[in-house]
């Protein structure tokens, strides 16, 4: 038994020290809005250039994630500031989380429900 103990022990070490001071969260549509106060937000529509077209919150970037030159493109973003991401229902922007973790993003947040959890919630989008 105490032979497993030292390596489940790292494994857990490792896990929780793998993203640094990384920080993301999932947050419903009032408490993103609430972070888009700040003009100084990355915000980031990981839906494609059609889906953008359609309605997008005022003021998104659109950077496909299914597009070849997806982590290129996260990686221009300045990683000091905080980035907002949100696509159609929440996840492609999970997995845009998991790749600005993996780029040394430290403050993320992810629309819960995506844009149309945000649409749902009476909020609006710009065309």
């Amino acid at each position: 038994m105490k032979k497993y103990l030292f390596p489940a022990f790292m494994a857990l070490f490792m896990a929780c020290t793998a993203t640094g001071d990384a920080q993301s969260k999932v947050v419903k549509p009032d408490a993103f809005e609430s972070v888009l106060k700040d003009k100084s937000v990355q915000l980031i529509d990981v839906r494609t250039p059609e889906e953008y077209q359609s309605g997008h919150l005022e003021g998104a970037k659109n950077i496909d994630f299914y597009s070849k030159d997806f982590a290129q493109q996260m990686a221009k973003l300045d990683k000091n500031k905080t980035v907002a991401v949100y696509c159609a229902v929440g996840g492609r922007s999970a997995s845009a989380v998991d790749k600005l973790k993996s780029l040394g993003f430290s403050k993320i947040y992810d629309l819960d429900g995506g844009i149309r959890g945000w649409s749902a919630s009476g909020k609006k989008t710009v065309q």
